[in-house]
């Protein structure tokens, strides 16, 4: 899901003091009221941020909780996943005119605001602008949920990709398009709606990566590369393929199998742009062939050992 960043929305200052969120707030929401917007589908959309945004801005308890995930670093837009915080998931279903986002829910647990009112000079919490606000909404039962899972090369969840799932449901096979965001970390879930497949609740598709040359490991990524046995022992330089593109490598001289060489900032890269390491784990194989002069030079190094 989006991250919303209320101070954004509320066009203030994070250092921002009660009196001038609330200042703020009656300014925008009188600004972008259904009222004086009537046909304005952005400006319903906006009123409802600013609601949302002071419903959590206004209050000292929920701004703090919300400071305490703003501190991460997350900026508006970004994706956003509540579990990370150790808060669950879950879809407010109350009128599609004052519920809140999935967002707020996620992390407060619900609430709503029951209808828009008149617009009123001056109109502020409380009067008639903002009847029914953050008061008397009741929270919804959990939606349903369904599970299923997907896999994808490591290239794919670092790039985001578009899947299509066919799903057997209620007996009816239904082809389900996938948008996969790129920086995915295997195990993470992506949320749908099940109600354009005619389902009664929400969609969760589980990722896995599977990859038959690199392995993951959080951000990290290892990946083997073969050298022949002079390659290893003279030292060597090779190019190779990562998922940031080609890069040529200098192989010290003498390198044994096992032996890695890391790559900082080369591994896999998260939703959140963090960086991973690449690390080059060496593997020393015969080539499949071998000319007359290296089959006598190998007859040499046999019977001199």
């Amino acid at each position: 899901m989006e991250y919303k960043d209320y101070y954004k929305i509320l066009e203030v200052d994070k250092s921002a003091t009660k009196d001038e969120i609330k200042r703020s707030f009656r300014k925008l929401a009188k600004k972008y009221h259904p009222d004086m917007n009537q046909g304005d589908a952005a400006s319903q959309d906006k009123f409802k941020d600013i609601n949302e945004a002071y419903e959590v801005l206004g209050d000292d308890e929920k701004r703090k909780k919300y400071d305490m995930i703003g501190a991460q670093g997350y900026r508006g837009g970004q994706p956003f996943d509540p579990s990370d915080f150790g808060y669950g998931t879950y879809t407010y279903t109350g009128s599609d005119a004052g519920g809140f986002s999935d967002f707020f829910n996620s992390i407060f647990g619900g609430g709503g605001f029951g209808g828009f009112g008149n617009a009123q000079e001056g109109g502020a919490a409380g009067s008639s602008v903002f009847s029914g606000f953050g008061r008397g909404a009741k929270r919804q039962p959990p939606r349903q949920q369904y599970t299923t899972e997907i896999s994808l090369s490591l290239q794919d969840a670092f790039n985001g990709t578009q899947k299509n799932l066919l799903l057997n449901i209620n007996g009816k096979n239904v082809d389900v398009p996938v948008k996969v965001p790129k920086g995915i970390l295997p195990g993470k879930k992506i949320k749908m709606r099940g109600e354009p497949y005619g389902l009664d609740g929400d969609i969760y598709v589980k990722i896995n990566i599977i990859d038959t040359r690199n392995t993951i490991d959080g951000l990290h990524i290892t990946t083997k590369l073969e050298l022949t046995p002079w390659e290893a022992w003279f030292g060597t330089k090779k190019t190779v393929d990562t998922l940031h593109g080609k890069l040529k490598v200098n192989i010290p001289k003498k390198a044994q199998t096992g032996q890695r060489v890391r790559l900082p900032n080369k591994g896999f890269r998260d939703m959140k742009e963090n960086l991973g390491d690449l690390y080059l784990e060496f593997v020393i194989n015969n080539p499949d062939t071998l000319t007359k002069e290296q089959e006598e030079v190998y007859r040499t190094l046999n019977k001199e050992g």
